[in-house]
């Protein structure tokens, strides 16, 4: 990839800088009762955990077919100090702090911890629209949060300035 940008690209590509945090999940068999009175909820006073959500609740497909499952993400603090944690390790402590903050979880079936190394944007590829047009024969435009900021806004600002980028080239 590096053989078809020049140097200033190369650094701008190399000045993006994100955020590392770690995702739990846990996973529950059909007819299996969740019982808090809400679907999400960020955690402002925990130094584990940052956000928890019941995922069908908040997606709001309750079926009696499929289990809920609970969605844990780690604060920015943690996912930093444990990036190179061993994963099971990581996953007690989040687990432990889950207990403390939602004691009433039933045990769940089956849970998976995953590393996410890119988060969200710290630092996003300074002074751009949006996008990065890298070469033009043949065509390849770089795009996404991290040409822009790592919201739902951001992102449809990237989409938007790509399909821009592309339209002289149709």
């Amino acid at each position: 990839l590096f053989t078809v940008i020049n140097e200033s690209q190369k650094q701008q590509l190399e000045s993006v800088s994100y955020s590392s945090r770690y995702a739990l999940g846990l996973f529950y068999e059909a007819g299996t009762g969740i019982a808090v009175p809400w679907a999400a909820q960020y955690i402002t006073d925990n130094p584990c955990i940052r956000f928890i959500s019941i995922d069908n609740k908040k997606r709001n497909i309750e079926s009696p077919e499929a289990g809920p499952s609970v969605v844990v993400h780690t604060t920015v603090t943690f996912g930093s100090e444990h990036l190179d944690s061993d994963p099971a390790e990581v996953q007690q402590i989040i687990l432990s702090h889950l207990q403390r903050i939602v004691p009433s979880l039933p045990k769940p079936s089956s849970i998976k911890c995953q590393k996410w190394r890119y988060s969200q944007v710290t630092r996003a590829v300074p002074s751009c629209p949006g996008q990065m047009v890298l070469h033009t024969q043949p065509l390849l435009i770089c795009g996404g949060d991290g040409f822009t900021r790592s919201n739902f806004d951001g992102c449809i600002e990237s989409a938007v300035s790509l399909a821009e980028a592309v339209k002289p080239h149709l």
